[in-house]
């Protein structure tokens, strides 16, 4: 079995790579940061005897996204997972105040880069006669908040895009789940708030937010659901967040 991860090099993407790890899938890891990938590839390999096939390139990057996955070996393209977690948020501000560089790179990201990856996959999935895509989205795929918007806005596109992608894929066998945590702690605020640690720890002060480890252990086990099982959507929260705004904190 195999597993393709994509921003594995941190939080929820590494979390969810050794969680397949640990359950003998061999596994294929994406991200930006080469030095975080080997790390990881190695510690896994060590960990848990596993394949595992480091890849470095930013999916962002169409061609690289099409040339590196291409051009993995044909021993490793029976993919039976998918998972695209790589996003980010960057910013936080009013439309009339926002700053284009910010929303073209969470488009970018969260919307073509899930796109580049999974029309590359896809079809790799359709051939093999089984798949399943595990979209990585957000409460802020739900509703919407203040000075939210693009990101907002993404996140809605992901929701959206696994439902169409759950009707395009269901006459091939394939299984599409989306995934949607609410507070994570993870570098998500310290991304947002570009390296703003003060800011960044304010997120989570006076609550218990889920970890990393919550969220990948809710991937395997939509992942490990029987054949004729397909679970559509999850929204996962912290017990004390009971909306993308409404939190208790103590």
């Amino acid at each position: 079995m195999i597993v393709l991860v994509t921003g594995a090099t941190s939080g929820i993407g590494k979390a969810i790579a050794e969680i397949f790890a640990a359950n003998k899938y061999n596994v294929i890891i994406t991200g930006r940061r080469k030095e975080r990938l080997d790390v990881l590839a190695a510690e896994l390999t060590e960990k848990y005897s596993v394949k595992v096939l480091p890849l470095c390139f930013d999916v962002r990057d169409k061609q690289a996204v099409e040339q590196e996955l291409n051009a993995i070996p044909a021993d490793w393209k029976k993919i039976n997972i998918l998972v695209n977690n790589a996003g980010l948020a960057v910013g936080l501000g009013s439309i009339q105040e926002g700053v284009v560089d910010d929303w073209e790179r969470m488009i970018d990201t969260n919307i073509k880069g899930l796109l580049y990856v999974s029309r590359t996959i896809a079809p790799l999935m359709i051939s093999n006669g089984v798949g399943h895509i595990i979209n990585i989205g957000s409460v802020a795929g739900k509703e919407t908040y203040a000075n939210g918007n693009v990101y907002c806005a993404t996140k809605h596109a992901v929701d959206s895009l696994s439902k169409a992608m759950r009707i395009d894929m269901v006459q091939h066998g394939i299984k599409v789940t989306a995934i949607n945590p609410g507070m994570v702690e993870t570098e998500f605020s310290l991304v947002r708030f570009k390296g703003d640690e003060e800011r960044a720890k304010k997120v989570y002060q006076g609550i218990t937010p889920l970890s990393p480890n919550d969220i990948a252990e809710t991937v395997y086990w939509t992942a490990s659901r029987p054949a004729h099982v397909t679970i559509n959507d999850i929204v996962i929260m912290p017990t004390a967040q009971a909306s993308a705004t409404v939190s208790v904190r103590k």
